[in-house]
């Protein structure tokens, strides 16, 4: 009778345990149904030319282009991280040599045709920032800025000093020879945030400047060569890039768009956070890449329109999927590992 009531007492336990069970895994069933971090909305490797699909807008009568399908080994860069080898990516240009004359304002933006992003996501891709040497301080007219943003309607230049901005977008140069070299801006703030804002990672101190390259925070980047290729088809590319700048190496840029908070990094370092319910009215739900020159004068050097630009490669837009979805999902596999225990 009482190993009977045992035995039975023991089912019913079991019972309930499978239950619970049950109800859990059903619930990480439809979180796992759910868009995760990683769920493509939207990619570009560059490696044909699909200037057909995006919307490019310049401003400036110097000379400010986009190259899609560049072939940027012909000037001695390796193939970026996330591509398979090749060495085709989007080259932006602003202001070059042999333009019609310098300007100010002066750059290009380009954004994917009609695309409309919603709700939360990250936008991700290698960036390599090139120009003309002398490496340390930069040869003549080398200062630009290359940059990304969000929330635009794809159909102006996102430029710095154009005045019409309709998205929040981030930026910085390569050779740390501006006083502003990590940049922000926002239709609420088109000249560009400044260091009390509060919007850099590196502070709100002005000596040194917290968007400048001299800071400590960015000391990670800087020491870097020109490819070894670069240099032998242009011998002026001596020198290495001062510290804290980010120029000559393959970067990997994030761009996340969480609620109203929008943060910038670079290698994994955060450099800007913005919270976009301050910033402004957005014109639309596409992504940009710019290029743009921070100065009214031109390069002199012949040399510039080959090696003054900024380079992106493997666009990519992802997913960020809502904390209660990540939860779920942890809890289902928690359940699991513990059914596999009890076995």
């Amino acid at each position: 009778m009482i190993a009977t009531a045992k035995r039975q007492y023991q089912f019913a336990m079991k019972a309930t345990y499978l239950a619970q069970i049950k109800l859990v895994l059903g619930a990480s069933v439809v979180a796992w149904a759910l868009p995760l971090s990683g769920q493509t909305l939207f990619s570009d490797n560059f490696d044909t030319d699909t200037s057909a699909s995006w919307s490019v807008n310049v401003l400036g009568v110097g000379l400010s282009d986009a190259t899609f399908a560049f072939d940027y080994g012909a000037v001695g860069i390796p193939s970026a991280p996330n591509s398979s080898g090749t060495t085709l990516g989007l080259r932006l240009r602003a202001n070059q040599f042999g333009g019609a004359s310098a300007v100010f304002p002066s750059g290009v933006s380009v954004s994917p045709t009609g695309q409309n992003l919603t709700g939360d996501y990250r936008l991700q891709f290698d960036l390599w920032l090139n120009y003309n040497g002398p490496l340390n301080g930069g040869g003549s007219g080398s200062t630009q800025i290359t940059g990304a943003g969000i929330g635009t309607a794809g159909a102006s230049p996102q430029i710095a000093g154009q005045g019409a901005i309709d998205s929040i977008f981030f930026g910085a140069s390569g050779d740390g020879g501006s006083s502003v070299d990590y940049r922000a801006y926002s239709p609420a703030v088109t000249s560009g945030y400044n260091a009390a804002s509060g919007v850099f990672a590196a502070g709100t101190g002005t000596s040194p400047d917290a968007r400048n390259n001299t800071h400590p925070y960015y000391a990670g980047f800087g020491g870097a060569s020109a490819p070894a290729a670069q240099a032998t088809l242009f011998p002026q590319q001596t020198g290495a890039t001062a510290t804290g700048a980010a120029g000559f190496a393959w970067r990997n840029v994030v761009i996340d768009k969480l609620g109203n908070t929008v943060q910038f990094s670079i290698d994994g370092l955060p450099i800007a956070t913005v919270d976009a319910a301050a910033a402004g009215t957005l014109g639309g739900g596409a992504i940009l890449l710019n290029q743009f020159d921070i100065n009214a004068t031109i390069s002199s050097d012949p040399n510039s329109p080959d090696l003054l630009f900024g380079l992106v490669d493997n666009v990519q837009v992802s997913v960020i999927p809502e904390p209660s979805v990540l939860a779920l999902a942890g809890l289902g596999a928690l359940v699991l590992l513990a059914i596999r225990r009890r076995r």
